[in-house]
């Protein structure tokens, strides 16, 4: 099999693809992957686009390891929220391509990006087909971690808020746009080329700047999900 996360670069753009051929799961070696490809990122200076595999961008955290009881959970926990609060905070633009569904974990990556685009629901193939946007932790009985909380707070609008992370509501694409998880909705035949045409907007603003003023506007933000982090470490220690 391949490798699941791949990094190739274009001038001052950096696609880092997830593919490990199922659901993308947020496993130990997929979010080491994704460190390593955001390190060269920083090193090249480059804007990141950050997309799935085809029908899926990424389904959360690898259960079997969530629900072990050992310390690889934690580890991988922890590591997940570490990784997204990095793109948070990147100093570069992170555009997310959200190529299907992007659940638990999945969708706090999305979350975290700087701008996100999905592909419209198909009508033709009905509901069952709608890629699934949301945090599912509720539902499959996982209590919301301080960290998730947190970053759905600083995301989502507050009449959204309490469906999302208290009813564990999933949305389609549309829904989910209109609750904050996703920036703009495109036909599934064009979000690969709206998503690079974003990336390579962001791109060519002057970086210092960017960079300056996105540190200035998320020092709040970044701030409480740095506290939910630790929370949730002692709370996984515990």
């Amino acid at each position: 099999m391949s490798e699941p996360v791949t990094y190739t670069r274009s001038g001052v753009i950096a696609k880092i693809a997830m593919d490990d051929g199922k659901v993308n799961a947020m496993s130990l070696g997929m979010i080491g992957e994704l460190g390593l490809a955001l390190d060269r990122a920083q090193a090249d200076g480059a804007a990141v686009l950050l997309r799935g595999r085809p029908g899926v961008f990424c389904a959360g955290f690898d259960l079997a390891t969530l629900r072990g009881g050992n310390p690889d959970a934690a580890r991988m926990l922890i590591g997940g929220f570490e990784l997204a609060e990095r793109i948070f905070s990147f100093p570069a633009p992170v555009v997310a391509e959200v190529t299907g569904h992007a659940l638990a974990m999945g969708v706090f990556l999305v979350l975290a990006a700087d701008y996100r685009l999905a592909a419209e629901s198909d009508s033709q193939l009905g509901a069952s087909a709608d890629p699934k946007i949301g945090a599912n932790e509720v539902a499959i009985g996982l209590v919301m971690p301080h960290f998730a909380v947190e970053m759905c707070r600083q995301r989502l609008t507050p009449a959204c808020f309490q469906r999302a992370v208290l009813h564990a509501e999933i949305f389609p694409p549309a829904a989910a746009r209109e609750a904050g998880f996703v920036d703009q909705v495109v036909p599934a035949a064009e979000l690969a080329e709206r998503a690079r045409r974003e990336v390579t907007r962001l791109a060519a603003l002057p970086r210092p700047v960017y960079a300056a003023t996105k540190e200035r506007a998320r020092a709040l933000a970044r701030a409480a999900l740095l506290r939910g982090i630790e929370l949730d470490r002692a709370g996984a220690k515990g």
